[in-house]
Order: structure tokens, then C-alpha cells, then sequence
């Protein structure tokens, strides 16, 4: 049998994702301070869209809220968050029961086995407490760093880092404030054009941005206030 030949066609990015190559304008400091003072005019209430009422109940959201939606998460945890009031509560769950309540979020076998192993770490080795601590929060099972900089940022007022999701991804690009595609260097190239003291608004502020303004296929540029200093990369001319 003749050896298959590989495509020549390149893969398609994922949507929001920022491209890989092409002319690239970057943002000045003045660009970027306009950018941010723009976005505090836009949303001053900029926040998690996650609904939780103390630290744990955050964390266990984010959790789940991968590969799901923040809508989705929030009817869950309407219920899940009355039955479940602990630490204790979710370490001591029935795997299986559990599952059954969070199928809906996806992926529901693993975020279980996430969540209930992450409980029983907070249980053992934090008092049944959410760590103020980036280190010992990304040691918990299902917890990486955009996890951590959302629980440290939106529960406790830390700046921990920037939140790179693909809202943040697409829109860092488009609007000039890196060219990375990783999103750890996205948020190191975040970190040290953005003020640490604007590091929380303007995470949430972006991605708030992404999700009523500039979206990955039809961004609405004709109605954007920060057209101005936006240099529209990777942007089709209309």
C-alpha cells in the first residue's frame, strides 16, 4: 500500500485565537493607558460573570466552567451550592451522584474527580479554607494558573496575574499588546505593559469587551469607542 501523503493545507485556527504570523502593529504606553481608561468608561462594573457568594463556591465554579459557559455554570451552581456548603461536603461526595449533578457543565467524569480531589487537599492541608496563594492554589487537582489568578483576583482583591482566556487571547492581539500566541506569554507580556494595579478590572473588562463588542468572527468595530487605538491586527478590512 502507497504511503499516504501529508497535506499541504495548514489546519485552521481555533476561533479566537490570535494568528500566528502577518504585519503586526503594537500599542504604544500612551495607546495602552487610553485603551484601559476607555474600558473603565465602558465597564465600570467589570467582574466575574460566575456567580458565587464566598471563595470556595468561586473556585468550584471555575472549575467547571472549563470548556462551558459561565450561563451554563451559574443554573448548576444554583443547586449545587445549596446541597454542597463545604469543603468537607464535596470531598465527601458520591462520585457518582456528583457527577449526575454537574453532567451538564461537561467533561463531568473528570471535573468530579477534579472538584472532589481538590476538596479533600483543602480539607487536609488548608483547614477546609481556599488558599490566599498562588503556589498552593495551582497544587489542587483542576487548578492551573488562570484558575488561580481568577479566585486570587475576583475573591480576595490579589493581583496574582492576568486571566488569559480566549476572549483575552484574541483581543490582546487585536489591540496590540502582544504578539504571543502562548497564553503564559500573553500574560507576561500583560503583566508588564498594564499597571498590576489595573491587572483585575482589566482582565474581566476585556473579556467583557470580547463577549459584547469584539467577537472572533464579526467584531463590531463600527460601533467600538476604542477604535481609535485599536490597530485592528489580524482584523479583515471590511
Amino acid at each position: 500500500m502507497a504511503a499516504r501523503k501529508k497535506s499541504t493545507k495548514k489546519k485552521r485556527a481555533k476561533s479566537g485565537a490570535a494568528p500566528p504570523d502577518g504585519p503586526f502593529e503594537p500599542a504604544t504606553a500612551q495607546a495602552i493607558d487610553r485603551i484601559v481608561a476607555g474600558l473603565h468608561r465602558l465597564y465600570p462594573d467589570a467582574d466575574c460573570e460566575l456567580d458565587w457568594r464566598n471563595p470556595l463556591e468561586l473556585l468550584i465554579a471555575t472549575i467547571l466552567s472549563a470548556q462551558s459557559t459561565d450561563v451554563r455554570v451559574n443554573e448548576v451552581g444554583k443547586t449545587l451550592f445549596d446541597k454542597y456548603t463545604s469543603a468537607a461536603d464535596f470531598a465527601e461526595a458520591d462520585p457518582e451522584e456528583f457527577q449526575e449533578d454537574i453532567r451538564s457543565t461537561g467533561f463531568f467524569r473528570q471535573k468530579a474527580k477534579n472538584v472532589m480531589a481538590a476538596a479533600r487537599l483543602l480539607v487536609d492541608e488548608h483547614g477546609g479554607r481556599v488558599p490566599r496563594d498562588l503556589d498552593a492554589l495551582v497544587q489542587l487537582p483542576g487548578v492551573a494558573r488562570k484558575t488561580a489568578n481568577v479566585v486570587l483576583g475576583t475573591a480576595f482583591g490579589i493581583p496574582s496575574g492576568f486571566v488569559v482566556d480566549t476572549h483575552v487571547k484574541r483581543l490582546s492581539y487585536r489591540l496590540g499588546l502582544t504578539q504571543q500566541t502562548n497564553p503564559a506569554k500573553i500574560e507576561t507580556d500583560l503583566m508588564a505593559k498594564i499597571p498590576r494595579d489595573e491587572w483585575i478590572f482589566a482582565g474581566h473588562a476585556i473579556i467583557w469587551h470580547g463577549r459584547r463588542v469584539c467577537a472572533a468572527r464579526k467584531p463590531a468595530c463600527n460601533v467600538c469607542t476604542l477604535h481609535e487605538d485599536c490597530p485592528r491586527n489580524g482584523v479583515p478590512l471590511a
